[in-house]
């Protein structure tokens, strides 16, 4: 039942970011239609990441409290609904570009619930040794959502106009979230499909095994939260953090920007645009699995910190050279697919940063893991401003140079991370020590004993 569940978390994953990069597809034709300069349309791209900022850390909170299945829910329902309003913005009126702004600014607030609600899903319901494929499977809906999207919401555009598109994707939206609410349940104990035995797995290995046998904070008092205090205060937070803004900064490139770099820059036709600007995309989708597959198999092997640090900060330098790299080349089409490696070489390390934060914090996952989520769609919302300002200066070689360095820097953030200082240590439970608490821990496959 818990593959299920994150399959339909991939579905959701999907969804949510079709809803997000449609507006890139369909940037072009919003722009005629409303008279915006590429600076305006940055406005608009930036206004979705700014909200879905803003509010990472409240939805992560309110999944720590109410659950996932609710948050979610809600959330879907929420975004849903403002993508459809992304198509009721009426053409000829003076204040369209703000009310552009407005409705994606609501749109992202609403989407600011997905990625830490499924992170406290998997502090729930998958096992340590599970949780890289587990969050590899969830953000490769990432790549399966903006790959779909180009050819869905040109072939809209194509016969049935720009608007159409909002439309379609918004009803594909609410139908998800009405499917996960009948399926999910907040904790497997709840679920009535969940067997005795899959609930004996996962309860076996749900954190860490830790030295002298010490309680976890769980089996000390319940689910209690940890103190905003001790997050903000604690190195690995910050470290995950740094390097998230510039793991989003990079990403949001794709998602934003590439689309129209192709058809603006590269000269490629509509048609011929829509297919090279999947391939990022689907990089990312393969590099997502194969990233959480490697996650896992070098942390049963070597431990978390090889297994979820190591491999993100060598996926991180690689991707920064791609994109150096496929910034120089001539040819649009090699361009692309060297740019695609870029991306999916980033994605390899998208589950360690969500395993790291389920790891270290516990039944607060949902809490921390939006506080990272921050970090990385303020990126996000610096690229959607800032990349056409520096191609419009300096050439958009310059603003792929500057993604790449940001690379670089993400990479270097990850050797200051230590998966076993947790949050939620006995000792800091019961003295109220604001520092993270290290363990001696060790790696315990989620196995069933043999009476199961």
């Amino acid at each position: 039942m818990r593959w299920f569940l994150v399959l339909w978390l991939f579905v959701l994953s999907a969804v949510s970011y079709l809803d997000r990069v449609n507006i890139s597809i369909a940037g072009g034709s919003i722009a005629d239609a409303y008279h915006l300069t590429d600076q305006q349309l940055g406005y608009v791209f930036s206004a979705l990441v700014a909200g879905y900022a803003l509010f990472q850390t409240l939805g992560g909170r309110l999944a720590d409290r109410f659950g996932p299945r609710r948050v979610l829910t809600a959330g879907v329902g929420w975004w849903g609904i403002f993508t459809a309003m992304t198509a009721l913005v009426p053409a000829h009126i003076a204040g369209a570009l703000f009310l552009f702004i407005a409705v994606r600014f609501l749109l992202g607030a609403g989407e600011a619930v997905i990625y830490p609600a499924a992170n406290q899903f998997v502090a729930r319901w998958i096992p340590v040794g599970e949780r890289g494929i587990a969050n590899g499977w969830i953000f490769a809906g990432v790549g399966a959502g903006a790959g779909l999207t180009p050819p869905l919401v040109t072939y809209l555009m194509v016969h049935y106009g720009w608007r159409s598109s909002f439309w379609v994707c918004s009803g594909i939206g609410l139908l998800a979230g009405a499917i996960w609410f009948l399926a999910a349940r907040d904790t497997p104990e709840e679920h009535p499909r969940v067997s005795p035995l899959e609930l004996n797995i996962i309860q076996s290995s749900l954190t860490l095994s830790l030295a002298k046998n010490e309680p976890t904070m769980e089996e000390r008092g319940g689910k209690i939260l940890v103190p905003w205090k001790r997050v903000v205060t604690n190195r690995e937070v910050w470290a995950v953090t740094l390097s998230y803004f510039c793991y989003g900064y990079v990403a949001w490139i794709f998602f934003s920007w590439f689309y129209r770099y192709l058809a603006k820059v590269r000269g490629l036709d509509l048609k011929a645009s829509a297919f090279y600007s999947m391939l990022p995309f689907l990089a990312m989708l393969i590099c997502c699995l194969v990233g959480g597959t490697i996650n896992d198999r070098l942390t049963k092997w070597r431990g978390p910190r090889l297994g979820r640090c190591g491999l993100a900060a060598f996926a991180m330098a690689v991707a920064a050279v791609f994109i150096a790299f496929g910034s120089q080349v001539q040819g649009a089409r090699l361009a692309s697919v060297v740019l695609a490696g870029g991306a999916g070489a980033l994605y390899l390390s998208q589950s360690s940063f969500w395993s790291v934060t389920a790891d270290i914090a516990g039944a607060s996952s949902g809490s921390v893991s939006g506080f990272m989520n921050m970090g990385g769609q303020i990126g996000g919302t610096v690229t959607g401003s800032l990349t056409p300002w520096i191609a419009a200066r300096f050439g958009w070689t310059a603003s792929f140079l500057v993604a790449a360095a940001l690379c670089l820097l993400g990479a270097v953030s990850w050797l200051a991370v230590n998966p076993m200082r947790t949050l939620t240590g006995a000792q800091g439970v019961a003295g109220g020590n604001t520092e993270s608490i290290p363990h001696q821990s060790v790696y315990r496959s989620p196995v069933a004993p043999a009476n199961s």
